[in-house]
């Protein structure tokens, strides 16, 4: 099994999170005596959100390639940016180490495909919704990417930077991003991308209601498949 590597703390809700996907997609696989080969390197989100607040896009890729050598110097073979907004500075990250750099949108975009969905709805920050980084790696795998209109999308933004990257989960901002999401699905999406890694505290991925793709998810499943993967 080779050692993942996360890269963690933005914020410290989503990583955790990573953690039991993982951990709980070894013992299935392996049995319950197995445990994942993990290295977790966390960042402290006050000083990350500073920079994403400030859009300090240099900044925060300094920072967070300096953490991927430290992620790989402690032994990982596979990296992990365990957020979705901070792909903004992927290929960065991925030019600071040798290990295996997997991208969430790969991840994703991936599922979609399989599932046979080709028209997707974006939920995530402002900057993951409204900069190209995330929508044009999408639509590189085929996907054609719809986002919400002004007015939902500064109700996500602010869900997430407000209270759920501090653990804060409100049935009434449950109701509000349910309305979102059904104004998306009027306009034909078919699945809805939850392109923020703290969004899964919110909305169930596994809702019969609409196709979702949970990141998080299917992010730390890709990474358990990397380092189950025969050489």
């Amino acid at each position: 099994m080779r050692r993942i590597g996360l890269i963690g703390g933005m914020s410290i809700e989503s990583s955790m999170a990573y953690e039991r996907v993982i951990v709980a997609e070894v013992r299935h696989r392996l049995g319950r005596d197995h445990s994942p080969r993990l290295v977790h390197w966390t960042l402290d989100w006050h000083e990350a959100s500073t920079l994403l607040v400030a859009e300090d896009w240099d900044g925060l890729a300094e920072v967070l390639a300096d953490a991927a050598r430290r992620t790989e110097a402690a032994g990982a073979e596979i990296v992990l940016l365990c957020t979705n907004t901070m792909h903004r500075v992927a290929d960065r990250i991925a030019a600071a180490t040798s290990a295996r750099f997997l991208p969430i949108a790969e991840a994703v975009a991936g599922a979609a495909v399989a599932a046979g969905v080709r028209r997707v709805g974006l939920l995530g920050t402002r900057f993951t919704m409204e900069q190209e980084f995330y929508r044009d790696a999408l639509a590189a795998n085929g996907l054609d990417v719809v986002v919400p209109g002004a007015t939902d999308r500064d109700t996500v933004h602010a869900v997430i930077m407000d209270e759920l990257v501090r653990g804060v989960v409100s049935p009434t901002s449950r109701q509000r991003y349910e309305g979102v999401v059904d104004r998306l699905v009027d306009q034909g999406v078919e699945g809805i991308v939850l392109g923020c890694t703290e969004i899964e505290l919110l909305l169930d991925p596994d809702d019969p209601r609409w196709r979702l793709f949970p990141t998080t998810r299917l992010h730390a499943m890709a990474a358990v498949d990397a380092a189950l993967a025969a050489s």
